[in-house]
């Protein structure tokens, strides 16, 4: 494992704050969007019916694990309703803007939240109002129950109103409450979480600097709950801390998936499944970042994209080394660390070879610079190791054909904005 200290997180903690508030919102996003990969291969693979099962118990078997992770980085806790409200405006199945939640809490133990635009819904409306009610009735009620009793076992969601939209303008897109149920029995969690809260992964130290780089905003998200709660609200050592809990939360996110997929169907589909899933939402992620941040496509671009890419976070889960080495060259390795030891199929990492370039990993580098090539390197002190070429005489790549199915969503170009000022 990597020295768990600052010089860890380098290439991220040199961004801005304003930077890092934009990568904050990308991560969510492009860990939300890991689904729009996955699920349609499952699809494939278990059935229609069975993939609407296999959506809950993802969810169910990650939010549990994600929720208090990050409650501790950004200092606060709690049972009340408001505490909820905090996890989902940092909560990887509500990215920002994509799922727009807006909140009103009344009292400690019951408010309201309303999506005036939610990109899930315009992403299934088109199939028709089957398909909404699955995802807006069948996977939604367990999934949000289950988000709920995180922060207290007998907190309920139920919708005030939700779609199918009648009329097809209807607006907000849905509004459900939140309340405390004294009357409900407890909550019963997955049963897969209890091997969920003992991966490496659950259970990894992330890495935030003592001093912070720049002026302003808050460390801790432990005073009231705030409606208009921003990213820009926090202090540079904040955002250290949300970005790798995003990128945590989407590895969770993988591994419960997979690990469904192999509970039905063994650990050689959950493999395949987790490759095509990972080769898709790496190049979408590598899509999305080289835009967000105005990025070039050459070879420095292309090191910079693999150094704050969230499958490669946080450093003290993934021993990520990326380096130019010349004009058009760079050399991407990584080193023993837990990613590498998690010993089963429920990881992306688990399907890296010495005698093969992952695709993953080509994905990334083609989403920069369609002329990059990459092959096997040797390790030389790492565990794998690959060299990336930019060959301007190269034909172009394409997106990969993964990347091509997660297009379902119109998350997949979805324009991020800043809504505030920084907080001073």
């Amino acid at each position: 494992m990597i020295p768990n200290d600052p010089a860890s997180i380098h290439h991220l903690a040199k961004r801005s704050r304003q930077e890092l508030c934009f990568l904050g919102r990308e991560y969510l996003l492009i860990g939300h969007l890991q689904d729009r990969v996955g699920l349609p291969m499952a699809t494939k693979l278990v059935g229609e019916a069975a993939q609407v099962q296999l959506s809950i118990d993802e969810w169910m078997g990650a939010s549990p694990v994600y929720t208090p992770r990050m409650q501790k980085a950004l200092g606060f806790s709690g049972n009340d309703v408001g505490t909820t409200f905090k996890n989902l405006q940092l909560e990887i199945g509500s990215p920002p803007q994509f799922m727009d939640f807006q909140f009103r809490l009344d009292r400690p133990d019951y408010g309201e939240f309303w999506l005036p635009h939610c990109g899930a819904l315009l992403d299934v409306e088109p199939f028709g109002a089957k398909r909404v009610k699955t995802m807006c009735w069948d996977i939604e009620d367990p999934t949000f129950d289950a988000t709920a009793a995180a922060t207290h076992p007998r907190m309920k969601m139920r919708p005030i109103h939700r779609p199918p939209r009648e009329p097809a303008t209807r607006y907000p897109h849905c509004r459900w409450k939140v309340y405390i149920d004294g009357e409900a029995k407890p909550y019963e969690q997955h049963p897969n979480l209890p091997i969920m809260q003992e991966t490496l992964i659950a259970k990894i130290p992330i890495v935030v600097p003592d001093a912070e780089r720049e002026p302003g905003g808050m460390r801790h998200y432990d005073g009231d709950f705030d409606p208009s709660f921003q990213l820009e609200d926090l202090s540079h050592s904040a955002l250290l801390a949300v970005c790798q809990e995003a990128a945590v939360q989407a590895h969770l996110l993988a591994r419960s998936f997979l690990l469904n997929i192999d509970q039905r169907h063994g650990p050689d589909d959950a493999r395949a499944i987790g490759r095509a899933q990972w080769i898709g939402t790496a190049a979408i992620g590598a899509y999305r970042l080289k835009r967000a941040l105005a990025l070039g496509d050459g070879i420095e671009d292309v090191v910079e994209i693999f150094r704050i890419h969230p499958h490669f976070l946080p450093r003290t889960y993934v021993h990520l080394d990326a380096e130019v080495t010349g004009k058009r060259t760079a050399r991407v390795a990584i080193g023993d660390c837990p990613a590498l030891e998690e010993a089963d199929t429920h990881s992306w990492f688990g399907g890296l070879t010495d005698d093969e370039v992952h695709p993953a990993i080509e994905a990334i580098a083609t989403r920069v610079n369609p002329r990059a090539r990459v092959s096997v390197a040797k390790p030389e002190g790492a565990r794998f190791a690959w060299d990336v070429v930019i060959d301007p005489t190269a034909e172009p790549r394409d997106e990969p054909d993964e990347m091509k199915i997660g297009r379902i969503s119109r998350g997949v170009d979805f324009e991020l904005m800043q809504r505030k000022p920084l907080r001073v």
